[in-house]
């Protein structure tokens, strides 16, 4: 019996219907295969990379291999960085393409117990040092010991990179966040720095009772892993033109007139410098032998740096949030005891600025540290980056400094100042100090504005120590920047030199990635625990009595149906 002229009508119409949307779906295909977009439509765009990183992964010139430790089971806060550091990756191959290549790998994941020892001592061997985290979980503390590294391989060299940063005071939430917000730039930043590409010259100025190489030797040799770094005596040399930055670290004695003129030269002609200096003058042994009083330097630096916008001023910080130093606080037996006191001359700082070189810095290491003040300088940008604590107390020169006063309880009540700079980054155009002047020991003129100036940078802390590595007693070679043998503590003295070094350096753009901002939506504890059955059967029935609806209303409908074709009939 032939169909219904209705029935004929409407298969008709479905056909057509099946073969456009199967036409569009190959019109979609063949546009995908040759038009490429993305969508990120979190609020934070956290899934969007930076034009310096897309363009980084674009122009690889060598296959890149990046290991990750954290496979395995996590508990869920883990899982979450985990996760976080799989989707960077995801989407940092969308634009490396076959030149960008990771694997996860679970150091715990060998079929013995001894085997997974070897394996963690082989991890650590390398460098790659273990943490034990702990969050809580269904009302319970759960601890597991990871390796939060990945090592990044481009041909032969290989650099590790660490995956759990952040701010060692936060909660473990905030700093998970922390290290999540820094992954783009932490892994775009090493690939960059094992590609092949022209090195940038550093000079560490000497000549003037700077650190050494070996009191600064953790740093010197941590910047010579991606830059090629020189002692420059400036009384030798001519200029500076050579030099793409220039640091100065803890200068003792007076600079000449010539010497202050060439470090002008560089940076009004858009040279970087980093100034490591200490304003007070503190003799520790004396200090240990009754007491003194610490006096100004004179280094015949203050009037350069006042004219490009900064002022060291001659004091010296208290901060209640401070250090240890260590004291002989009664015998045992023959033998002193010596025991590690709060210093309250050691400041420890961990307020600091949003920027790319400070955000989400872990606390820093001051000796003996002086506050900044800003002057007037047109056109030159100036930044707070470093801050003390709420409890401050400043000293104005001449600063008694006596180690007995450790033994002694500090008096709250005295310090009452809070939040006060003591490193700061100078940006712009620098006016030169010798501008309309005869240039030192000659009868040249030097115009108000060089033919070559260019903007430049400067970052002043105020410590010369900030960089100064303490040294193995056994050994004599220093230790990490940043390490406290006393509070077998390392601090984050290394990153921010090494963060500031490449801001000033870094062409690209690749440090601005370190603002990056996720904002941590944390749920509400409480009601989790109180509502967790009413949610669990909800989301368990509602499908369930959704699905018996669907298959009541179908079971309907098909009966209607077949009714009907009976009637037709």
């Amino acid at each position: 019996m032939p169909e219904p002229p209705i029935q004929s009508s409407r298969k008709r119409r479905d056909l057509i219907r099946f073969l456009l949307i199967i036409g569009l779906i190959l019109l979609f295909n063949f546009i995908g295969q040759r038009l490429f977009f993305r969508l990120d439509l979190t609020e934070e765009k956290r899934y969007t990379m930076s034009p310096a990183t897309k363009q980084l992964l674009q122009n690889l010139p060598e296959p890149v291999t990046v290991t990750v430790y954290l496979d395995g089971d996590f508990p869920p806060a883990f899982r979450r960085l985990q996760q976080a550091v799989r989707e960077t990756l995801n989407e940092m191959q969308v634009f490396g393409g076959a030149n960008l290549r990771y694997v996860f790998v679970d150091p715990s994941a060998a079929s013995s117990e001894k085997a997974r020892s070897e394996y963690h001592e082989t991890l650590i061997k390398k460098g790659l040092r273990p943490t034990n985290l702990a969050s809580s979980e269904n009302g319970k503390r759960v601890e597991k010991t990871i390796f939060p590294w990945a090592t990044v391989a481009v041909g032969p060299r290989e650099k590790h990179v660490l995956l759990l940063r952040g701010n060692q005071t936060a909660s473990s939430d905030v700093r998970l966040n922390q290290s999540i917000e820094g992954l783009e730039y932490e892994l775009a930043s090493n690939i960059r720095k094992l590609s092949p590409g022209r090195r940038k010259i550093i000079g560490v100025v000497e000549g003037h009772g700077e650190l050494t190489n070996a009191q600064a030797g953790d740093l010197i040799g941590s910047l010579q892993e991606y830059y090629d770094v020189y002692r420059v005596n400036l009384a030798a040399v001519p200029n500076l033109r050579t030099l793409d930055a220039v640091i100065v670290a803890k200068p003792e004695q007076a600079y000449t007139e010539i010497e202050k003129f060439k470090l002008d030269q560089f940076i009004t002609q858009g040279g970087k410098a980093l100034f490591f200096m200490d304003a007070m003058r503190v003799n520790l042994d004396s200090a240990a032998r009754g007491g003194m009083l610490a006096f100004p330097y004179q280094l015949n630096l203050e009037d350069l740096l006042f004219k490009y916008g900064a002022r060291i001023n001659p004091d010296l910080v208290l901060d209640l949030n401070s250090g240890v130093i260590p004291l002989v606080t009664g015998t045992t037996g023959d033998q002193p005891t010596v025991e590690p006191m709060p210093w309250q001359f050691y400041p420890l700082i961990n307020q600091f600025s949003p920027h790319p070189i400070t955000r989400n810095l872990d606390a820093v290491y001051t000796k003996f540290v002086s506050t900044i003040d800003t002057v007037k300088a047109v056109g030159i940008r100036k930044t707070p980056l470093l801050f003390t604590s709420r409890y401050t107390r400043v000293l104005p020169s001449p600063v008694p400094v006596n180690l007995n006063d450790a033994r002694m309880e500090p008096n709250a009540k005295l310090y009452r100042e809070s939040f006060k700079p003591v490193g700061y980054l100078l940006e712009g155009q620098f006016r030169s100090l010798f501008a309309n002047r005869a240039q030192p020991g000659t009868t040249q003129f030097q115009p108000a504005t060089a033919a070559n100036a260019r903007p430049g940078k400067i970052l002043i802390i105020g410590d010369g120590d900030f960089v100064r590595s303490e040294l193995d007693p056994k050994t004599g070679q220093p230790f990490r920047l940043g390490f406290d043998r006393l509070a077998n503590t390392e601090f984050a003295n290394r990153e921010l030199a090494l963060n500031a070094v490449d801001y000033m350096l870094d062409e690209t753009g690749l440090i601005a990635v370190r603002s990056k901002q996720i904002t941590l939506r944390p749920l509400d504890k409480v009601k989790i625990t109180e509502q967790r059955r009413r949610w669990q059967i909800l989301n368990i029935g509602a499908p369930l009595v959704l699905l018996g609806a669907l298959g009541y209303s179908g079971h309907g409908a098909a009966n209607d149906g077949m009714l009907g074709f009976k009637f037709n009939r």
